[in-house]
């Protein structure tokens, strides 16, 4: 929708400097410039707002499937979360719990873990669980 509108107006704008051109008495054909300039603008804004993110996006998954290594906590595309045990080219073996692995294609891991960001959210439901046992102890003695 934002880059319809954004050809709307890039359109309306070089047609209307075409105009005030064929108004002064330009031998060249402006349409011919005019649509030029209006693909390359199209370009700029499609390189902007789809092409380069996505390069980003995938320089930054090759940078995470070259830096995995053995103890790395990771999660699946199936969400899944494990560890890393070993490496094989494109097979990494996950450990799930004790004594349990699983081989997974390389491509199948989603990211890695943050721990730190996983502790916080554990003490976020604990806080959430102690709030919830004061709620029900207030309801219990409101009601008696």
């Amino acid at each position: 929708m934002i880059l319809s509108n954004l050809s709307l107006a890039l359109f309306t704008f070089l047609q209307d400097s075409g105009a005030a051109e064929g108004a002064a008495g330009a031998a060249e054909a402006p349409d011919t410039k005019n649509t030029m300039v209006m693909m390359l603008g199209i370009f700029a804004i499609f390189w902007f707002l789809v092409i380069a993110p996505e390069r980003k996006k995938k320089k930054q998954r090759e940078e995470l499937m070259g830096g995995l290594k053995k103890g790395d906590k990771i999660m699946t595309t199936t969400g899944m979360y494990a560890s890393v045990a070993q490496i094989q080219d494109d097979i990494v073996t996950l450990q799930v719990a004790d004594g349990v692995r699983i081989k997974f294609a390389r491509a199948a891991i989603q990211g890695l873990v943050d721990p730190e960001a996983k502790k916080d959210d554990g003490k976020q439901d604990k806080d959430k669980d102690a709030g919830n046992k004061g709620d029900k102890k207030e309801l219990e003695s409101s009601a008696s």
